[in-house]
């Protein structure tokens, strides 16, 4: 993974992490990259000190300490070419330490938020089974329930198909990051 120092066009700095430099420059082309706080998709990667591992942090490595990674959220911002998400999906995400500063767009996402919390609360996270939990409850296999997980663009619209109805969950700015 690669970790980013980006800025909008309205000079808003913020991070961002990739799998590696291509996956960057095709999200920015398809505008799947956007600003957290303006929601502007026109984002450049800015200066950034590079890490630097000194030997004193290697020593410690080899004499058994232990290098824990922060665990990424799963993407269901994975903008990667086919990785869209249908349902988004981690179990609830923490509130957020930045929010946007226009009132309306505060306002919006807010809303979002308490609709993302409600879908949660009121449903089960099937995760990565999502399409097949949803065709069986569908086709009567199992009980009816709400349900919410991660699905692959290609999935979902195969479900819609059948018509089974699906709705993406909002990702929002701050699950971004």
């Amino acid at each position: 993974m690669i970790r980013y120092a980006l800025s909008c066009d309205a000079d808003h700095a913020f991070d961002g992490w990739f799998r590696n430099s291509d996956d960057f420059d095709k999200q920015c082309e398809r505008e799947l990259v956007s600003c957290p706080f303006c929601g502007s998709a026109h984002v450049q990667k800015t200066l950034m000190a590079p890490a630097v591992s000194t030997a004193r942090s290697k020593e410690g490595r080899s004499q058994g300490e232990s290098i824990q990674a922060v665990p990424q959220p799963e993407p269901a911002q994975d903008a990667t070419p086919g990785g869209e998400t249908a349902m988004a999906g981690s179990p609830p995400a923490q509130q957020p330490a930045l929010m946007p500063v226009d009132p309306k767009h505060r306002e919006l996402i807010e809303g979002l938020r308490a609709l993302r919390r409600k879908v949660v609360e009121s449903s089960d996270y099937v995760g990565r089974e999502f399409a097949e939990e949803a065709r069986k409850i569908h086709y009567g296999e199992t009980e009816e329930r709400n349900i919410y997980g991660e699905t692959s663009k290609e999935d979902a619209e195969a479900l819609l198909d059948e018509g089974i109805a699906v709705v993406p969950l909002p990702a929002l700015p701050d699950e971004q990051n």
